[in-house]
């Protein structure tokens, strides 16, 4: 159970596993290649996980701030990111990404070099500890945490922003507004009795499809200075909504000459319309 032997023993695995991978000839046996190339990205995913959950609770208050990981597209954030970091830093050492601009590779490969480096003292410092103190953390062990903890989060924020166009603040600035007009577009949903908090807490299918529905008519009449502000150009609005500005704009229009009666009718058959 000791977070220290289960490094130890990732470690093994990886080491193991590279040492085959040297001692192949791809050329000759590329399906046995590509077989101990799978091993090797599920071993250092494992490698990668244990040592998350060492620096947590090595260094829980020392660990680099994360926040700018708002700033990546959704489909980035995945559970094997952390590996794919590794990956590319191996790549762009190797002269191998052709992805990545050259004058971004000049400058990652310092970075690069430098954090692959500091994961090699890391592993080779933890493996000493759990071979000799596997339940204690000196400070020595700690600082070689905190070096290569920072350098992962520098390397990262610089790689993906080589590759993609990370939000800006104004962006998360839109999204964060437009969670705020879910929460309180829900909120007065649960007061008039459209939606019940049973249907909240079950995760009701239903939900996915009624309060955005119900969001639009929310942010067009009850929130008009929120995120769906048409006196806003279609380059100022989120870009949730900014395709539809026009389509928005005639909404409004048949909104607008609804009675009270004829909204609430309106609002209460999104809750139960497919």
């Amino acid at each position: 159970p000791r977070l220290l032997s289960q490094f130890f023993f990732a470690d093994e695995r990886v080491t193991r596993v590279v040492a085959e991978i040297n001692g192949l000839d791809a050329e000759l046996d590329p399906q046995q290649y590509l077989v101990l190339l799978n091993q090797l990205h599920l071993s250092q995913a494992h490698l990668l996980a244990v040592l998350e959950r060492i620096m947590e609770e090595c260094i829980p208050t020392q660990r680099h701030s994360r926040d700018y990981l708002v700033k990546f597209p959704e489909e980035l954030l995945v559970d094997n990111l952390g590996n794919h970091m590794l990956f590319a830093a191996e790549c762009l050492l190797a002269g191998t990404f052709p992805e990545v601009e050259e004058a971004d590779r000049a400058q990652l490969r310092p970075q690069a070099r430098n954090l692959l480096c500091s994961l090699e003292l890391v592993r080779t410092v933890l493996r000493e500890q759990s071979l000799s103190q596997p339940n204690s953390y000196p400070e020595p062990v700690r600082a070689v945490l905190v070096q290569f903890d920072q350098l992962f989060a520098e390397f990262e924020l610089s790689y993906v922003s080589s590759l993609v166009a990370v939000k800006s603040p104004e962006e998360i600035y839109k999204q964060q507004e437009i969670i705020v007009l879910f929460c309180e577009t829900v909120e007065r949903a649960l007061r008039l009795g459209n939606l019940t908090q049973e249907m909240i807490d079950g995760y009701e299918p239903l939900l996915m499809f009624t309060i955005p529905r119900l969001a639009i008519i929310s942010g067009l009449l009850i929130y008009p200075e929120g995120p769906l502000s048409l006196e806003r150009s279609p380059e100022e609005m989120s870009r949730v909504f900014s395709p539809f500005y026009n389509l928005l704009k005639k909404i409004r229009e048949l909104l607008r000459v609804l009675s009270v009666e004829e909204l609430c009718l309106l609002e209460r058959s999104l809750c139960t319309a497919e």
